[in-house]
């Protein structure tokens, strides 16, 4: 197989009303991919420069979304509806003088393997056939065009569901939509195909029988796995494709080295990066361009979207998006990394500990019920329980910057924009409103008050006064002997 002899031509031109969504069918995500996006990765594993996306509905979305996938053209289908018309649009957009293998494939179908696709290019060459199918055996084929075999077990026809006879529809057989086509009769038969049918359509299936009727050989393959080679039309479906991508990555990661403790419960993206000895605990999801370095513990509990970990690194009950964690960091448990959180090695965010927008140098530990937001911390720093950066203003967020070294009192609020000098320290419950030079002590100094009787006065009758009054009156008691 070579690139010159291979075009794909992909329908993704449907309107996906079953669906019911403001989102084009074949840009649901599944995977940390949308639909096509995994159908367009296969045409690109098989090498084939020549690929055209067919669209219609939606079409500038869809577009918009294949600047993604630069080899992939778009081709517009105009008001004649079918697949047939879409596989015509699609093969009138290659080289006039191409007359290679057509690979048509549908947007919707993004679960069939690269192997799939080779063993179906495989067979079609060998045998010399004008077209080659997919088919797959379903217990209950309700929902798909069925294929039908003539006495000697060679395909004769495609027929759809809707203008099946009773003896057709019983066939198990169904068509997911995949062929290989040799192209100049593929073009002749499209010239042919009509839309004398139930849905007033072109049927790319008819190209089938016309080619059968006119003497050429029809192949096929049958999927090693019926339910990978279904479509996706409706969110039950999304679930179910969703299900067996997971089953897949999970145990492919499994297979390079990584500890997965429990699969079903285990989410992670096919575009997440995994490196060897990482160990995933259950109740957790790896999402999007997440990469994880060797050795590091995610879970239980974990959301990580996005996000690069580093090695030895230990993420426990912490929900992460578009952060940075260094090499043994410790997050967690329930720690929540926003956008721009970055932590250097070493460092810590710990119980109930919110980042955003901020950069926490090595060795640095925000431990417990503390936010953090538009900060740049030094190395060596401790924030005590409870340390707050105020960074908006009700108008503008400002930055706080605390310098290396810097040891913070519990329950710390430091009001930006501010700066803590090297080697700082504040004192418990300081309001940190101007600038700390390097090695002072910070203090928001007031007198305590105590105000005798205040709780026996105003709570008289709770449990308090009375409990006041029997230790107030034992006192006196203590004092008078």
């Amino acid at each position: 197989m070579t690139e010159q002899s291979l075009a794909i031509v992909v329908l993704a031109a449907g309107q996906g009303t079953r669906m019911k969504s403001s989102t084009p069918k074949v840009l649901h995500r599944l995977g940390g991919r949308p639909l096509l996006g995994h159908v367009l990765r296969s045409a690109e594993s098989l090498g084939a420069e020549l690929v055209r996306v067919v669209v219609r509905h939606d079409r500038d979305r869809i577009v918009e979304a294949l600047a993604d996938y630069p080899g992939a053209l778009p081709v517009d289908q105009d008001d004649i509806p079918g697949t047939g018309r879409a596989a015509q649009v699609g093969l009138e957009a290659l080289p006039a003088d191409f007359d290679g293998d057509v690979l048509i494939l549908s947007g919707d179908v993004p679960l069939i393997e690269v192997a799939t696709f080779r063993s179906m290019l495989d067979e079609h060459r060998a045998r010399g056939a004008d077209a080659t199918l997919l088919g797959a055996e379903l217990p209950d084929p309700r929902g798909y065009g069925r294929v039908l075999r003539g006495a000697d077990g060679m395909v004769e026809r495609i027929v759809e569901e809707k203008d099946a006879t009773a003896e057709e529809a019983a066939v198990t057989e169904i068509n997911p939509g995949v062929y290989v086509f040799r192209a100049h009769p593929l073009r002749d038969a499209l010239a042919r195909v009509g839309t004398e049918n139930a849905q007033g359509e072109m049927y790319l299936t008819d190209v089938v029988g016309l080619l059968r009727a006119a003497g050429g050989g029809i192949a096929a393959v049958t999927a090693p796995d019926a339910a990978a080679a279904l479509g996706v039309n409706d969110r039950v479906q999304l679930a179910d494709a969703a299900r067996i991508l997971n089953q897949r990555v999970v145990r492919r990661w499994q297979l390079e080295g990584v500890t997965v403790q429990d699969p079903q419960t285990t989410w992670i993206d096919d575009t997440a990066e995994l490196a060897r000895d990482v160990t995933i605990l259950p109740n957790t999801h790896i999402l999007g361009a997440t990469t994880i370095g060797e050795d590091a513990i995610i879970g239980p509990d974990t959301s990580i979207v996005d996000t690069e970990v580093g090695a030895g690194a230990v993420v426990r009950r912490s929900d992460v998006t578009l952060a940075v964690i260094g090499a043994g960091v410790n997050v967690g448990p329930w720690a929540y990394l926003r956008a721009g959180a970055e932590l250097a090695d070493g460092a810590k965010a710990g119980t109930f500990v919110e980042i955003k927008n901020s950069q926490v140098g090595a060795g640095s530990k925000v431990p417990h019920l503390s936010y953090v937001g538009d900060t740049e911390i030094g190395a060596g720093v401790n924030l005590g329980a409870g340390a707050i950066t105020a960074n908006y203003d009700d108008v503008d967020k400002h930055r706080t910057v605390i310098e290396d070294h810097v040891h913070t009192g519990s329950h710390t609020v430091m009001i930006a924009p501010v700066r803590l000098g090297a080697g700082a320290k504040t004192g418990a419950g300081a309001v940190v409103r101007k600038d700390v030079p390097p090695g002072a002590l910070a203090m928001s100094v007031a007198p305590q008050r105590n105000l005798g009787g205040w709780v026996e006065n105003n709570r008289a009758g709770t449990a308090a006064a009375e409990a006041a009054e029997r230790s107030r009156t034992a006192q006196e008691a203590s004092d008078g002997e």
